[in-house]
C-alpha cells in the first residue's frame, strides 16, 4: 500500500501552533495549491488542502512562516473522526505532513518584498521572470562576437577544458 502526498502552496491563515497535555507541539495549518488547468471561463481554480505537523517542525513553521508564504509539504492523507457537540461523528480528512520545506524566505509572500527574482502574475497565480534581473550591465566590457557563431560545426576543445 502507498499514501504519500506532495503539495506546494501557499499558506491561507498563520499556522496554529499548540502544545500537547505532554508537551508535544502540533500546528494545524491551510494550503492552497493551484490546480494545473483552467475552467470554462478560463480562471485557475485552487483546492484549500488541510494539514498538520508534529514537533519541532511545527514550531519552525509557526515562528518562520505566515499567511501567504510558499510551502512544500510532504506527508500522507489520514482521516479520523470523534463525536461533535452534537453527539453526531465528525469526520476530518488532512495531509499528516513528515516534512515542511520553507520556498521562500521569511517576509516574502505575494505582498511582501520579494527577493528571490521572480515576481507573481496576480492574474494567473504564475511566476514570471523578473524583467530586470536577467538584462546584463551596459558598462561592462562585452564581447560583440556571437558565442554561437559556428551553429553546429565542431568547436576545438581541449580534454583539459572539460570539467569530466
Amino acid at each position: 500500500m502507498l499514501n504519500r502526498v506532495v503539495l506546494v502552496g501557499r499558506l491561507t491563515r498563520d499556522p496554529d501552533l499548540r502544545y500537547t497535555p505532554s508537551g508535544v507541539a502540533v500546528a494545524n495549518f491551510n494550503i492552497a495549491v493551484n490546480r494545473p488547468f483552467t475552467n470554462q471561463q478560463g480562471n485557475r481554480e485552487a483546492d484549500f488542502i488541510n494539514g498538520v505537523v508534529w514537533r519541532r517542525q511545527a514550531e519552525n513553521l509557526a515562528n518562520y512562516m505566515k499567511k501567504g508564504n510558499l510551502i512544500g509539504v510532504d506527508g500522507r492523507v489520514q482521516t479520523r473522526s470523534y463525536e461533535g457537540q452534537d453527539g453526531k461523528m465528525v469526520y476530518v480528512t488532512e495531509v499528516v505532513a513528515e516534512s515542511i520545506q520553507f520556498l521562500e524566505s521569511k517576509g516574502a509572500s505575494s505582498g511582501g518584498a520579494n527577493t528571490s527574482g521572480f515576481q507573481q502574475n496576480q492574474n494567473q497565480n504564475q511566476f514570471q521572470p523578473n524583467q530586470n534581473q536577467f538584462q546584463p550591465n551596459q558598462n561592462q566590457n562585452q564581447q560583440s562576437e556571437d558565442p554561437f557563431k559556428n551553429n553546429g560545426e565542431p568547436i576545438d576543445i581541449s580534454d583539459d577544458d572539460l570539467p569530466f
